[in-house]
């Protein structure tokens, strides 16, 4: 029983000096809502509600985003979503990586979207079939189908 009190003390404490290992800061960038995604309010609502916090600059930052190692985890999932895609930039993306991000979308909807370790704590977010064939629809320009080339 010493054992264990003491190897928890040390957990313990590496835990706490965690806590003062510095991370950038948790912030979003002005948006010019100009250059925002256009898209049908029920698609922008998916968008919203399933993928703007790691691609937007509207990320909705929860209070685990300040707890080590959590902070580096989530910090490093909107660093990179937006990196991937970022809807509040759309209309800056020339029209080509515009059709190829739609692509991305289309496909990401029923394969990769949200990501699971997101849906732990934001099971509100997990894409209906309903959702999946609003985005895809959208993704598709109404064709119901994207040609994605097989590499």
């Amino acid at each position: 029983m010493g054992s264990f009190i003491r190897y928890l003390a040390v957990l313990t404490v590496i835990f706490i000096l965690m806590q003062f290992i510095p991370s950038y800061e948790k912030k979003n960038p002005k948006t010019d809502k100009s250059k925002e995604i256009e898209a049908p309010k029920e698609v922008k609502a998916v968008f919203r509600r399933s993928c703007y916090d790691c691609h937007s600059n509207e990320t909705r930052w929860p209070w685990y985003a300040d707890v080590a190692p959590m902070k580096w985890v989530v910090r490093r999932d909107v660093e990179q979503g937006r990196k991937a895609l970022n809807f509040s930039l759309w209309k800056e993306y020339p029209q080509k990586r515009r059709e190829e991000l739609k692509k991305r979308i289309f496909r990401s909807v029923n394969l990769a979207m949200p990501l699971p370790q997101y849906l732990w704590l934001h099971p509100d977010a997990k894409l209906t079939q309903k959702d999946k064939d609003i985005v895809q629809n959208w993704a598709s320009d109404a064709k119901g189908y994207v040609d994605i080339p097989v590499r």
